[in-house]
C-alpha cells in the first residue's frame, strides 16, 4: 500500500515539477541483500523468479542510471526492482 501511495505522490509532483525542468522519478527495490535481510535470504529466495534477492550495487545503478543525463526525459515513473517478485 505504502508503494503504490509514494508512486500516485511521485506522478504530482513530477507534474508540478516539471515546468522547472525538475524530473521525479521513484525507485520501489524488492528484497535486497543487507545485514537486515541475512536471516531472511532463504525465505524470500524462493518467491522471487530470478531466484536471488538483489545486491544493493543493483538497486544504486538504477538510481545513478536515473539521476544520470541519459534520464532527462524521464519523470513521473515508478520503477520497480525487485527479481520480477511483483509479477
Amino acid at each position: 500500500m505504502t508503494k503504490a501511495t509514494v508512486a500516485v505522490m511521485v506522478k504530482g509532483i513530477a507534474v508540478d515539477l516539471a515546468p522547472r525542468g525538475i524530473t521525479v522519478n521513484n525507485v520501489q527495490p524488492g528484497p535486497t541483500r543487507t545485514d537486515m535481510t541475512a536471516e531472511h535470504i532463504d525465505g524470500l529466495t524462493p518467491m522471487i523468479p530470478l531466484k536471488r534477492v538483489g545486491d544493493p550495487d543493483e538497486i544504486a545503478g538504477l538510481v545513478a542510471s536515473l539521476a544520470g543525463r541519459e534520464s532527462g526525459y524521464m519523470t513521473g515513473a515508478s520503477l520497480t526492482i525487485d527479481g520480477g517478485l511483483a509479477l
